[in-house]
């Protein structure tokens, strides 16, 4: 088995190039990228099985590298390997895995014998595994009452990149009155409408983003994610 290290940090890389090598005998050579840029780049020169990926990195984030490598082969199993539990993460993972491929994702400060388990349960195994370290962690800071279903994130990530409701309807597939309810139910599942009153008037618009990045519902890298989205689909409508 040929595995891909994407980890701009040297400390974890050889971190997790010891942990690769003492718990995966199958592994017969890994391959090391600085960022999303440099593995796409390594994964076509090579046949790559697997790959573990960090997900904060300059020159191309980890969602959007594994996006490129699962379209390009979508059986590659890859191990998100994050500081980070963002919800934001958790839903850009999942609306790229291809059907049926196989992914984890798993905080750096996981014990080493979790980190083995889920070396060997997505790489070797094809299982899903999503630590349960990342769920506990978004369970505390959001309850169902407030979690946003799919199509609450997706207008609110149209939001965030500044469309208007016109332009949100069309590229969303949406009347004009439902992305309008989408944006009252986001407000008030993100505590907008708690913090409006008579005497301090908010723009909706920016509190919402505000209090979207706080409670990292979305994050930077969330959000360069979805202007290169909107490009892509620009262009193609400007074609049509």
């Amino acid at each position: 088995m040929r595995v891909l290290l994407v980890e701009d940090d040297q400390f974890h890389a050889s971190y997790m190039e010891d942990v690769l090598a003492e718990t995966l005998p199958e592994v017969t050579e890994i391959f090391h990228a600085m960022n999303g840029e440099e593995a796409e780049h390594e994964a076509r020169a090579l046949t790559i099985d697997a790959v573990v990926m960090d997900l904060r990195m300059s020159r191309r984030n980890g969602i959007d590298a594994a996006r490129t490598l699962w379209m390009e082969r979508p059986e590659t199993r890859i191990l998100f390997w994050s500081n980070y539990a963002d919800e934001a993460y958790l839903r850009g993972i999942a609306t790229i895995v291809p059907e049926d491929s196989a992914y984890g994702y798993l905080l750096k400060t996981a014990p080493r014998d979790r980190l083995k388990l889920a070396l060997r349960a997505v790489l070797v195994e094809g299982q899903i595994m999503v630590d349960r370290e990342i769920h506990r962690l978004q369970r505390r800071a959001a309850s169902p009452r407030n979690t946003l279903d799919d199509s609450e994130f997706a207008v609110l990530l149209d939001l965030a990149i500044g469309l208007q409701d016109r332009i949100i309807a069309e590229r969303r597939g949406m009347s004009l009155r439902t992305v309008q309810n989408r944006l009252l139910s986001l407000y008030e599942k993100l505590g907008v409408d708690d913090e409006a009153s008579d005497a301090m008037p908010l723009n909706k618009r920016v509190r919402a983003l505000n209090r979207a990045l706080v409670t990292r519902t979305l994050n930077i890298e969330t959000l360069e994610t979805a202007q290169r989205d909107f490009d892509r689909w620009q262009s193609t409508r400007k074609r049509a």
